[in-house]
């Protein structure tokens, strides 16, 4: 069987379910999803799920804590975290001022991760699913220094990316089809007991 590890843009595939108006599809089971993208051949070894804390509006930052909880009760699923940094705007029409956050790391966690795996020979082929441009370089060299592995880009819903189509060994598109079956039941229990439950705006 064929190894594969998928690395997830956490950010890149919720604003890629917000842009469609999939709230339905927030409470998903990623490595449930990666399963459906698979050939018969390929066998799912970890997942990788790449995110940053929510810290306001406190609606939003519970919804996504109760939402970390449950990817936490997947055993070969790992999170990793980066930061938001808060930018100072000032409107050029009206003089006005305001702050402005964006995410940092996630892009450079994704290629420590890829880089590191495919040196230690984790996997055959790396799922990416993002369509952020930004991880043109480490597909590139992932496909330049391990030639006999093969790095798959799954563009979330309504996204793509010409240069990763590029630089990819192939590329897919995630449909409704993948994300229908591979929801969380609304209630799931934590192996301590505690009941967790989806959020109702996520309905």
């Amino acid at each position: 069987m064929q190894r594969v590890i998928a690395y997830v843009d956490g950010y890149n595939l919720y604003f890629g379910l917000r842009e469609k108006g999939w709230k339905w599809f927030y409470w998903l089971n990623i490595p449930a999803m990666v399963s459906h993208l698979l050939k018969p051949h390929q066998t799912l070894v970890t997942t990788r799920y790449f995110t940053t804390i929510v810290k306001t509006p406190e609606a939003k930052r519970r919804r996504q804590s109760v939402y970390l909880e449950a990817l936490r009760t997947l055993p070969d699923l790992t999170i990793h975290y980066g930061h938001f940094l808060s930018d100072n705007v000032i409107c050029n029409n009206c003089g006005y001022r305001y702050i402005t956050h964006h995410e940092k790391m996630t892009d450079v966690n994704i290629a420590v991760e890829l880089m590191a795996d495919a040196y230690e020979n984790r996997f055959d082929t790396a799922l990416l699913v993002s369509a952020d441009s930004d991880l043109v370089a480490p597909v590139r060299a992932v496909q330049t220094l391990f030639p006999d592995k093969r790095t798959v880009v799954a563009f979330p819903p309504g996204r793509s990316s010409k240069a990763l189509m590029q630089v990819a060994g192939a590329h897919i598109h995630i449909g409704p089809d993948a994300l229908s079956d591979s929801v969380f039941p609304d209630e799931l229990a934590k192996p301590d007991g505690y009941v967790l439950r989806r959020p109702a705006e996520w309905r």
